[in-house]
């Protein structure tokens, strides 16, 4: 399928009520409104050329970007596009679920997250603390760096309630995920975690809360997962 094709049959598959939900959830025009479940189920194999990924992530259409996400591979994917594209994503969703979650299965994944991590922009540095702690959900323990990853919890520590609001709902879940994934640090997770308590985020016009860091490590150790590793960070 070309450009053209891949937008038409986008455009079809929307609708307004998805549209309305994407939105109020922070997405920007231009949207059709496709669920992820059609793209997947209608789309996504049928994209092979990488170069439509790249165009479909250049109209600046939330559904299409998503899409882009899904279809590129990403040890093809440079580290100037990613900076890029964290630049010219939708919005904030997209910069979480699709540019940070993308970076983080590539070979620059820590790099691009501490340049992120010390922007001045609240979706820039959001960016950054999502990409490095999807990259803990995939990472081998041996090739992650303990003593970085000590200091940025011991950050999160000091600083979560202040930080910018987008931000601090990913400090958050880097707590988790350093606690989900990352046995060496457990024990300081559950007490980062403890420390920090709740995190409040303004979460707009929906019906979304932020996890309580603790209770969520509990469950998985509950669930005997800590340390099980996910195969992929975008979904």
């Amino acid at each position: 399928m070309n450009i053209n094709e891949v937008m038409q049959q986008l455009e079809s598959l929307g609708s307004e009520q998805t549209k309305k939900t994407l939105c109020k959830h922070g997405a920007n025009e231009p949207i059709f409104g496709v669920k992820i479940g059609d793209m997947k189920k209608y789309l996504v194999k049928k994209i092979v050329n990488q170069d439509v990924s790249r165009e479909l992530f250049a109209t600046g259409n939330y559904d299409a970007q998503y899409l882009a996400g899904l279809t590129i591979n990403p040890k093809e994917v440079t580290k100037e596009e990613l900076l890029n594209w964290a630049e010219t994503a939708n919005c904030t969703a997209i910069n979480e679920a699709i540019v940070a979650s993308l970076a983080a299965e590539t070979r620059y994944a820590t790099e691009l997250a501490k340049i992120w991590m010390a922007s001045s922009e609240e979706r820039i540095e959001d960016t950054g603390w999502s990409c490095y702690a999807n990259y803990l959900s995939l990472a081998p323990n041996e090739e992650i760096n303990e003593n970085e990853v000590l200091a940025l919890l011991e950050n999160i520590e000091k600083n979560v309630h202040n930080a910018k609001n987008s931000v601090k709902y990913t400090m958050n879940q880097f707590v988790i995920c350093v606690g989900t994934y990352y046995p060496p640090l457990l024990e300081k997770a559950i007490s980062v975690a403890k420390n920090i308590g709740q995190v409040y985020v303004d979460m707009g016009d929906t019906s979304c809360k932020v996890p309580l860091a603790t209770d969520y490590i509990e469950k998985v150790i509950e669930k005997d997962r800590v340390g099980k590793k996910r195969k992929r960070a975008i979904c």
